[in-house]
């Protein structure tokens, strides 16, 4: 309030230029924080009935920001605009409009107006045969995944089930054959460094550490993971209870750290 009638008293009473002059404030304020660290915000995943999928991550410093109904009305309301134009980057998103300004004016203002570094920290687009996305509680955590075939008997309660499995376990690629090769040759190396301290034989090291490297897969790649809610398979496995043709595409995964 005192910020409008200082922005009133300094335009001398014209209202459009007191605006103008606020705006400016934003992004003054923006440009101050820019070396800030947004850690906290609100994450959500949407999607539609054309098999369209967004995971959108709108950030900021505080929890309390984060809880903000404006900031939660905004977020979900720049996340239809995603889905709706199937927007895949947070660069593109910023470019989008919103009531005829771009997304990224309206993020400037806000940072004016509530005083904290606010930036869209991710914004992913899927599609396949059926999509869904899962909110977990709290919306710090959020996933989408794509399935290959719709017409399989509870297709949605098995897609959610691997939307949670990929927020509970966090993994960093679908299969083996996506980790990148910057991955595997790190997790290579580790797992040398580890054997050399264990006192393996050098001679050995490389089988073992390529055994180690299928470890590594079968934790940490979604189709190779133990199914949470049955340990006894994998969730490739899992999805192939239901159809033996069935399989993920592709999936997104984004957590506030």
């Amino acid at each position: 309030m005192m910020d409008c009638k200082k922005a009133l008293t300094e335009a001398q009473g014209d209202f459009e230029k007191a605006v103008e002059i606020l705006r400016k404030k934003g992004q003054k304020v923006a440009a101050n924080r820019s070396d800030r660290s947004a850690s906290e915000g609100y994450v959500v995943a949407l999607t539609n009935d054309n098999g369209h999928a967004i995971l959108l991550a709108l950030n900021c410093e505080t929890d309390f920001v984060a809880k903000n109904e404006d900031f939660v009305s905004f977020a979900n309301a720049i996340t239809k605009i995603a889905l709706q134009h199937q927007i895949n980057s947070p660069e593109a998103l910023l470019e989008a409009s919103l009531d005829g300004r771009t997304i990224g004016e309206h993020i400037t203002d806000m940072v004016g107006k509530i005083g904290e570094k606010i930036e869209v920290g991710n914004c992913d687009f899927i599609e396949g045969a059926f999509v869904v996305g899962y909110n977990h509680p709290g919306n710090r955590v959020a996933t989408i995944v794509a399935l290959n075939k719709a017409d399989v008997s509870h297709v949605e309660s098995i897609a959610k089930d691997v939307a949670m499995q990929a927020a509970a376990m966090a993994p960093v690629a679908l299969d083996k054959d996506d980790v990148s090769q910057d991955t595997i040759e790190k997790e290579i190396e580790i797992a040398k460094e580890q054997l050399l301290q264990e006192g393996k034989p050098a001679d050995k090291i490389d089988m073992i550490a390529k055994g180690k490297l299928e470890k590594f897969f079968k934790e940490n790649t979604l189709l190779q993971q133990a199914f949470i809610k049955d340990g006894k398979m994998s969730v490739l496995q899992y999805l192939q209870s239901a159809d033996k043709e069935l399989t993920v595409t592709a999936f997104r995964r984004y957590a506030l750290q």
